[in-house]
């Protein structure tokens, strides 16, 4: 099993499999296509290649550990906030002061914790609101965004017209968006 045969599955498909199955073997092909993205994360707090290599060794086993506790929905930003943490303990245990400045500085500049927050709430609520949308609408945007399909082949798979598609993606959209706002008021 390697990442090619896996190569135009989601995460989100590959996470469920993961859960269904306890397969090791798919989580190794998530961790797979993250590890550079980890090591470029660790890279940036650590500012050492070989304590990043470690770090991203150590993050594995975390991920190893932890995944199966948890239902994670969004794989790829669970794994940033995990290497995010696992990366400012390791700081921490150095240099107490300059992790202090190294998070207000990250914080204010790149990621902020409260955006990374309120992303996975918008994230979850772009969720609900998708299966609020005309299935016409729904299967469009579903295979547009998250099946990264192109208009030819969605409009090949659904038999729609290539300008159903467009019409079904831009209303859908549209439609979700204010899905989307509605709920933010009333919250």
């Amino acid at each position: 099993m390697n990442e090619k045969e896996f190569k135009h599955t989601s995460d989100q498909d590959l996470l469920e499999q993961f859960y269904r199955n306890n397969d090791k073997r798919v989580l190794g092909i998530l961790l797979q296509r993250y590890t550079l993205l980890l090591l470029g994360v660790c890279m940036k707090y650590l500012k050492n290649e070989e304590s990043a290599k470690d770090a991203v060794q150590q993050i594995f086993l975390k991920v190893i550990h932890e995944l199966p506790r948890y239902r994670v929905q969004y794989f790829k930003s669970w794994l940033y906030m995990i290497a995010r943490n696992y990366c400012l303990m390791q700081l921490r245990k150095h240099d107490v002061r300059a992790t202090k400045e190294l998070n207000e500085n990250i914080i204010d500049e790149e990621f902020p914790l409260q955006l990374e927050l309120e992303k996975e709430k918008l994230l979850s609520l772009i969720e609900s609101s998708l299966d609020e949308l005309n299935e016409d609408q729904k299967t469009c945007i579903t295979l547009f965004y998250l099946e990264k399909k192109s208009y030819q082949q969605i409009s090949g798979q659904t038999g729609f017209s290539l300008m159903q598609v467009k019409s079904f993606i831009q209303n859908g959209k549209r439609n979700l968006k204010l899905l989307v706002e509605k709920k933010l008021r009333n919250e």
